[in-house]
């Protein structure tokens, strides 16, 4: 396999059955009856014989079973069913910091995490303390983050990055400011790892914005460019943040876990 061609994979750790109504902001303006809404919660691993990077460290199963989510699988548990030692040192990307993407930073002792940097300097903020922003996080997570900048350990980009051969990661804002999306080359062509950018595949089809945003007309123009690098042939595969479908982008690996681009 080409240095930098990848297998994607797409790890499920878990799930929390709501309605229509929590999840699509003033959702009384389409007209619509509210109903029940799955959402499930993932973490992603990009790798080839080369190296190994890990997209977002899913959330705490304390904070996940206080905010009423049920644990399917400890983010630690995943990533060595997948093979990965998250004390080997391997790159971390963090597309933003809600409490579900950096709930385990401390199982990566040795790594380099990638973030935006309007994403690092906003939850410095007294507006990021506004408790409709505040709720999305966890103090202590917040806080280990800080701690990994004054470490050093934190690579920030201003609007896009090249992680490695293969791998970019661009930032759109709109959810939070330095909200990213992750692009990799595969065999089956180049998978966008949108996170929240999209978290549903009907937010991005109907352009209905998700409940938590920081930036309304950023988080359309996120509608609009994941769109735009479709039509335009860019990338061929769009995997959503918290889809319930978004394992049936690839093919089952293991239980709750499912591989694009299979090595």
């Amino acid at each position: 396999m080409p240095d930098d061609e990848y297998e994607v994979l797409i790890a499920r750790h878990g799930t929390r059955t709501g309605t229509r109504g929590e999840a699509f902001l003033n959702y009384e303006l389409y007209g619509e009856p509210d109903a029940p809404l799955t959402t499930d919660y993932y973490l992603w691993v990009v790798r080839n014989s080369a190296r190994t990077i890990v997209v977002d460290t899913g959330f705490d199963a304390t904070a996940a079973t206080r905010r009423g989510r049920v644990v399917l699988n400890h983010p630690a548990d995943l990533l060595r069913r997948m093979g990965v030692d998250p004390s080997a040192g391997h790159p971390v990307v963090i597309t933003h910091a809600h409490w579900d993407h950096i709930g385990n930073l401390d199982l990566f002792p040795a790594s380099q995490f990638w973030i935006a940097r309007a994403e690092a300097r906003f939850w410095s903020t007294p507006v990021s303390r506004q408790r409709v922003i505040a709720y999305f996080t966890e103090d202590r997570e917040l806080e280990q983050l800080a701690r990994l900048g004054e470490e050093g350990r934190l690579t920030y980009f201003d609007e896009r990055a090249d992680i490695a051969p293969g791998v970019a990661m661009q930032r759109v804002g709109g959810h939070t400011p330095g909200q990213s999306m992750v692009t990799v080359r595969t065999s089956a062509g180049v998978v966008l790892l949108t996170s929240d950018v999209v978290h549903f595949t009907e937010e991005l089809r109907d352009e209905r914005p998700f409940v938590s945003v920081t930036d309304l007309p950023a988080m359309y123009k996120g509608f609009w460019t994941v769109k735009q690098l479709l039509e335009s042939g860019a990338i061929d595969i769009v995997v959503t943040g918290h889809d319930p479908a978004a394992l049936d982008d690839g093919d089952l690996f293991a239980p709750d876990i499912a591989v694009i681009g299979r090595i």
